[in-house]
């Protein structure tokens, strides 16, 4: 009897898109079992490929700039009058260099970009995909794009990035969108300001020194009470999920917005839930396996589906640095880790395509029957 295995996997950053992840699994896989390939995105990099792949809609090129504000190449998926965005393709820190990274200067701008490129191919919704961005800016280059620049108190325009925001007064003009609908797609719950701010807990790998924390989480509070006066809104600064993506969640909340699970989003229109229900063994993974994988990203969304209807469910990853109790009690069965297999990170880095399926091969001995 053959064993029914599902694999879906998010990204491996830096390496491997989620699609090219299920299929290294699945290449991998030595016994004739039926496997079920579903690449999924929790609303970072990946989000527009991997819908773009189950969804019959059209993507749409669009020219974007990225955090710095030079040329790149983005998309819109097209389906139906809802458009389908991803922040990190204008906004994503894998865009830069280590030495690029610098929340105080990085922008939003392109993400503002691919919204009006929607807008303009007749989109009655956009629902944007956030994660993995380079930016601290709060939306305000994505607010500048659209029409809406944040102005000092003489009404100058500011400088792009999220240490400029300190100068806040207002916005000069008001975002273009036609009164469409608006989604953030996200699953992280932080607040905008705060010891769990979009700052403090995200500012550190996107370049900011710890005096820059203190600074950009000013910031982003001052520019807060701006975007509640002009949007007449409140409690902006402790909405969950205004600090997604260096708070472009905030953002968009402020624009009427409504933030919405990335992966539960995902899981839906790909029909995960269906799939779930008659899997016999379930496979996800990312590069990173650690504690915020299991604070409502793709790993933690899948394992816990898995274990409310008692399926086990392994996780292949580059590296693991999670505990065995911790990620047992989110319904993770066995954690394999690619730096584990090889004894190297770099060869981990290097070739994760041959070392997951070697992983597959090995799993496959274990679980088919």
């Amino acid at each position: 009897m053959c064993v029914r295995v599902l694999i879906c996997p998010d990204k491996f950053a830096g390496t491997l898109s989620a699609p090219d992840v299920a299929a290294a699994v699945a290449d991998g896989w030595a016994f004739p079992d039926e496997l079920i390939q579903r690449p999924l995105s929790d609303g970072g990099p990946g989000f527009v490929e991997v819908l773009a792949a189950a969804l019959s809609g059209t993507v749409v090129p669009v020219e974007t700039v990225d955090p710095l504000g030079r040329p790149a190449a983005g998309e819109v998926l097209m389906a139906g009058n809802t458009a389908y965005i991803e922040s990190a393709q204008a906004c994503g820190l894998h865009l830069l260099t280590k030495q690029e990274r610098n929340p105080n200067t990085t922008t939003s701008y392109g993400l503002g970009l691919l919204m009006m490129a929607a807008v303009e191919a007749g989109a009655a919704e956009l629902v944007i995909g956030l994660g993995g961005s380079a930016v601290n800016d709060g939306g305000a280059g994505m607010l500048a794009a659209l029409g809406a620049a944040p102005v000092d108190v003489a009404g100058y325009a500011l400088p792009y990035g999220g240490a400029a925001l300190a100068s806040a007064a207002a916005l000069g003009g008001a975002p273009r969108l036609r009164e469409v609908r608006l989604v953030a797609a996200t699953d992280v719950d932080n607040p905008l300001t705060g010891l769990h701010g979009a700052s403090k807990i995200y500012g550190p790998q996107k370049g900011a020194t710890e005096e820059d924390v203190f600074r950009l989480d000013a910031a982003l509070e001052q520019f807060a009470g701006v975007l509640e006066r002009a949007f007449g809104v409140t409690d902006l600064e402790v909405a969950p999920g205004g600090g997604a993506a260096g708070g472009i969640g905030a953002a968009l909340i402020a624009l009427g917005g409504r933030v919405s699970s990335g992966i539960g989003l995902v899981s839906t229109l790909i029909g995960l839930e269906k799939e779930l229900d008659t899997a016999d063994l379930v496979i996800t993974g990312e590069g990173s396996f650690d504690h915020q994988s299991l604070r409502g990203k793709v790993v933690a969304g899948i394992a816990n589906g898995a274990r409310d209807r008692g399926l086990p469910c392994v996780v292949v990853c580059g590296r693991n640095e999670t505990g065995y109790r911790e990620a047992a009690s989110a319904g993770v069965t066995e954690t394999l880790s690619l730096t584990e297999h090889f004894g190297s990170e770099e060869t981990a880095l290097s070739e994760p395509a041959r070392g997951l399926r070697e992983l597959a091969e090995r799993l496959s001995s274990q679980w088919s029957r």
